[in-house]
């Protein structure tokens, strides 16, 4: 059986935490579910379409926006919602995870992030209040939701970079869709989303692959790996 093919989707830079730990985050979640993989990164600007994509088992798109290329990040994240593909995101994935939904799903074509269009009438993501800039805080996973799952408890304590969140607008417009909040801050701010209907695609704007620095194999991760396997399973199967 050959590997399972996963692709990075971002703009690789060793100077990012999160990017120096997610490779190590995927060898732990791979040996602890004895899961061979193959982890590719794929350059922001490389993704002109569905082809691009067409090796892959899974996707991630990765922390450190401003993306080179937008749209294609945008891309990657609509073909892994469309075919079913697992998915995972974090931080700027969670964000750009927001946008596409927004676009594509809401038909708010206007849609934007306050980062790259600072000017927007329609930011789905915008300025957190307090930027999260290597601060760690407690996160509460909403009961039954993967991310509860994955962690067996529903309070957890994770590490942040980030400076921009959900927007209000946007977190009411889903409020009984298939796109649900799966976290939560102690006021109430929304740190996860995850997919109904969807074999895995899970976003949050926590940066939970920070763990692998420290040996700890990131729930999240493995849940992601796990549901990569299922797939493959099923795809023999067939």
């Amino acid at each position: 059986m050959r590997p399972l093919r996963i692709g990075l989707i971002g703009d690789r830079d060793d100077a990012v935490t999160a990017h120096r730990a997610i490779p190590r985050a995927l060898a732990l979640a791979g040996a602890a579910a004895a899961t061979a993989l193959d982890v590719q990164w794929v350059g922001t600007e490389t993704i002109d379409g569905p082809a691009r994509l067409s090796a892959f088992d899974g996707l991630w798109c990765v922390p450190a926006s401003p993306y080179r290329d937008m749209d294609g990040a945008l891309r990657a994240i609509r073909h892994a919602r469309e075919t079913g593909l697992p998915f995972l995101g974090t931080c700027g994935g969670f964000q750009h995870a927001v946008v596409e939904y927004a676009r594509n799903v809401l038909g708010w074509v206007d849609a934007a992030h306050a980062e790259t269009a600072p000017d927007a009438t329609r930011a789905v993501v915008v300025p957190l209040s307090c930027a999260l800039v290597e601060v760690r805080a407690d996160v509460h996973l909403v009961a039954g939701s993967r991310c509860a799952q994955a962690y067996d408890v529903t309070r957890i304590e994770e590490g942040y970079h980030c400076r921009y969140g959900l927007g209000s607008t946007f977190r009411a417009a889903i409020e009984g869709g298939p796109l649900r909040v799966a976290a939560l801050d102690d006021a109430g701010d929304v740190r996860a989303l995850e997919l109904d209907g969807h074999p895995f695609f899970v976003v949050t704007l926590f940066q939970h692959e920070r763990a692998a620095l420290d040996g700890q194999c990131p729930p999240l991760v493995r849940a992601f790996v796990d549901a990569l396997a299922a797939r493959a399973r099923t795809d023999r199967a067939a």
